[in-house]
């Protein structure tokens, strides 16, 4: 349904332009004119009252008054005339409209909060597609369309990438600089607020396009979140990386995408686990995100990690050893086949390895260049060749620079015809510094379509790393069996839902209460039991056994250290029964206000290694597991890191690898190892519980989480689980 809407939005027959005006330079006369400029094949009706004619052509008082039903609205008026606008016109047939008119949501005020739900309940009511509102307007090559109000658009060329983005001066710029690189671009759409059509429902329509082979996405905000990710799973699975770009990363950032859109976004860990699971490649800025598309659109996916180098200065070998070891990328040494098959080429004047500085050799007639070129690509361990030379901005000035000029063409030309049309390793070049594509470059680009540029060494090996990871989640998405699904939910966890449904605001468990629910999710505990009177907690300490912790159980005492509220390695009756009496003392002096509910004994666990595990429900992406350091090394190094719900063994081994904890639960400097598989189980089990809980949980601590010594277990120590309000919803 909505890729047919979708559909309706960037293919129509027919646009009127209400809100036209004569101003030469305003956006409406600069969207007729490119519309005729670019050959759009239907009527073109501007509407405004005040004329009769305009642009050169007649001009209609409103919509009703026009020869035919207008397939798409340009909608140039103000907000509050927008809904209206709607009614009408999808009443006489039309189909959907752009908004540009900002004033909605995004101002965070009373009036627009009303004007959009105004806008929800007609889009509901009548099914009008729009783009919008707060948006700049669409590109669609193939339907000739561009209602951008952009004159540096040189041409319409249907082309392998879409975007969509909710900045409309961003995205486009983005996708100027892309065209400029020799990457057309099919579609451009500028989604503003996403009241009606969102990103998911562009993501949709572009993997049913054959032509499209890459979705870029600038996003300040994920609307419908199920939805995005349901629809970048179907992008991968149909072989169409995402590239998202996003904004409101950063505590400043969010302010400022709250401002923007009227939507809070999310933080972006979350966003990284959740979203890549799914197969989004998040990147950080519009360079790499160009560069990243140009080497996904060019080139095929590296087999494997290694990189073989070739360079004709020994500045750019150099600085390609420390970015490739910045990123993580492997430079490998070239195998002993290779480099016997060097020497027979280069004689053993040069110094032979990798990176390989050949500077003089790079003279040499083109086939022999590509015999070195195809000897390194043909090594065992290389995954991918990076080559040093800068394209030539002009066919040259004179003899000496034609002839440098021709060689780097011949070059190219030369890898493209003897080692990428047909696939396999890719082949990519890199230059010194960035630099802008001429108009000559831009042409002689087009004659070798498969050999990505990659702008200097850190930025090309940045773009390496990106493309690798890629690689690597996408082959265990594929490999994996399906994700855990959500599991009959425990008759704790129901009752917290039932706790959450009635809430009006965010409510913290007592310790007990949260380790409740891990108990039910047969997460391990340590014996404990929960005491009214000092006389109980020296039964359950007997019962237990000597050494025992003595906390305090109240749901608002929420950081138990920072109140004097623990007593650990207590090994008798009368120390039971002093703590409980220090424990009363302390949280009354600590907080008058807060009522003692009784005392938890536990057992007392061996030291181990000190973890955390987690659950956090963001405000974008939902319920993300955390793992990494606890303790005071939480807060001190914050060595965590998050994935998705729902993951198995492999996924909790993934999610520890990518911390330096693992390490540590390897055994370091005589500490260790430590019961990973322990840890593992611990883990499979909150990824189910978070997967169960959806949105009814805020969040989950389980710090510290305590990992002895291998075949020993672990234990979670201490627990909160703060409980979401049904008004948060």
């Amino acid at each position: 349904m909505t890729t047919a809407k979708v559909e309706a939005l960037l293919n129509p027959t027919s646009i009127a332009i209400l809100g036209a005006r004569e101003n030469p330079t305003g956006w409406t006369a600069r969207i007729f004119g490119t519309l005729q400029r670019f050959g759009f094949p239907g009527p073109v009706y501007p509407v405004n009252p005040r004329h009769d004619e305009i642009w050169g052509v007649p001009c209609y008082a409103d919509l009703a008054d026009l020869p035919a039903v207008p397939d798409h609205l340009v909608v140039m008026r103000a907000a509050a005339n927008v809904s209206e606008i709607l009614r009408e016109a999808a009443a006489m047939g039309t189909r959907s409209a752009t908004i540009y008119a900002a004033g909605f949501s995004e101002m965070a005020t009373d009036q627009g909060r009303k004007l959009e739900a105004e806008l929800v309940e007609v889009l509901e009511q009548t099914g009008i597609a729009i783009s919008g509102p707060n948006c700049l307007g669409n590109l669609s090559a193939r339907a000739r369309l561009l209602t951008l109000p952009d004159d540096r658009m040189r041409d319409l060329v249907p082309g392998p990438v879409a975007m969509v983005g909710q900045s409309g001066t961003t995205t486009p710029g983005i996708a100027r600089t892309l065209i400029d690189r020799g990457v057309d671009v099919g579609y451009i759409v500028t989604s503003g607020n996403e009241t009606g059509l969102a990103a998911a429902d562009y993501i949709d329509y572009f993997v049913t396009d054959p032509e499209i082979r890459l979705i870029f996405c600038l996003i300040e905000a994920v609307r419908r979140p199920q939805d995005f990710l349901s629809a970048c799973r179907r992008a991968r699975a149909a072989g169409k990386p995402v590239v998202a770009l996003k904004m409101g990363i950063s505590d400043g950032g969010r302010v400022a995408t709250l401002a923007h859109t009227g939507s809070l976004a999310g933080a972006v860990e979350a966003f990284d686990a959740v979203a890549g699971e799914a197969g989004v490649i998040r990147v950080q800025s519009a360079d790499e995100a160009i560069n990243l598309m140009e080497f996904l659109v060019r080139a095929d996916v590296p087999p494997l990690d290694g990189v073989g180098v070739l360079v004709n200065s020994g500045g750019i070998r150099g600085l390609s050893v420390d970015a490739a070891d910045r990123h993580g990328v492997t430079v490998p040494a070239f195998a002993p086949d290779t480099l016997s098959k060097m020497r027979a080429l280069m004689g053993d004047g040069p110094r032979i390895s990798n990176p390989l500085d050949a500077a003089q050799f790079l003279n040499e007639p083109t086939e022999t260049v590509l015999d070195l070129i195809e000897i390194i690509r043909n090594d065992p361990a290389v995954g991918m060749v990076l080559f040093q030379e800068d394209l030539p901005p002009t066919e040259g000035l004179n003899d000496a620079n034609k002839r440098r000029a021709n060689r780097v063409l011949s070059v190219m030309k030369g890898i493209e015809a003897r080692f990428l049309k047909d696939g396999g390793k890719p082949i990519a070049l890199t230059s010194p510094t960035s630099y802008d594509l001429s108009e000559f470059t831009r042409e002689v680009r087009k004659e070798f379509p498969h050999l990505a540029v990659l702008n200097e060494p850190e930025r090309a090996f940045r773009t390496i790393r990106t493309v690798l990871d890629y690689r690597d989640r996408k082959a265990q998405a594929e490999a994996a069996s399906d994700r855990i699904p959500a599991s009959s939910p425990s008759q704790e966890l129901e009752r917290i839902r039932n706790i959450s449904l009635a809430a009006a605001a965010p409510l913290a468990m007592s310790e007990p209460d949260s380790k409740a629910l891990l108990r039910s999710y047969q997460i391990p505990l340590p014996q404990e039991g929960v005491a009214a009177t000092a006389e109980e907690a020296v039964s359950i300490a007997s019962r237990i056994g000597y050494p025992v912790v003595v906390k305090a159980v109240a749901a608002a005492l929420t950081h138990k250290s920072d109140a004097g509220a623990v007593q650990l390695g207590l090994g008798d009756a009368q120390s039971v029964s002093q703590a409980c009496a220090t424990i009363a003392r302390n949280v009354a002096s600590y907080d008058a206000a807060i009522e003692l509910e009784g005392w938890l004994v536990a057992q007392s666990v061996p030291a181990g290694l000190e973890l955390v595990i987690g659950i956090q429900n963001d405000a974008e992406m939902g319920p993300v597991v955390m793992f990494g350091a606890g303790g005071v090394w939480l807060e001190l190094v914050k060595d965590v890191a998050f994935a998705a719900p729902g993951f198995d063994r492999a996924g909790a081994e993934r999610l520890i690898a990518s911390t330096r904890a693992s390490i540590l639960l390897n055994g370091y400097r005589g500490d260790g190892p430590y019961d990973r598989a322990a840890v593992i189980d611990a883990l499979v089990a909150v990824g189910r519980l978070a997967a169960d809980a959806g949105d009814a949980i805020d969040s989950l601590d389980i710090n510290p989480f305590v990992a002895l010594p291998a075949g020993q277990g672990a234990y979670a120590l201490d627990a909160l689980v703060i409980v979401r309000a049904n008004a948060d919803r």
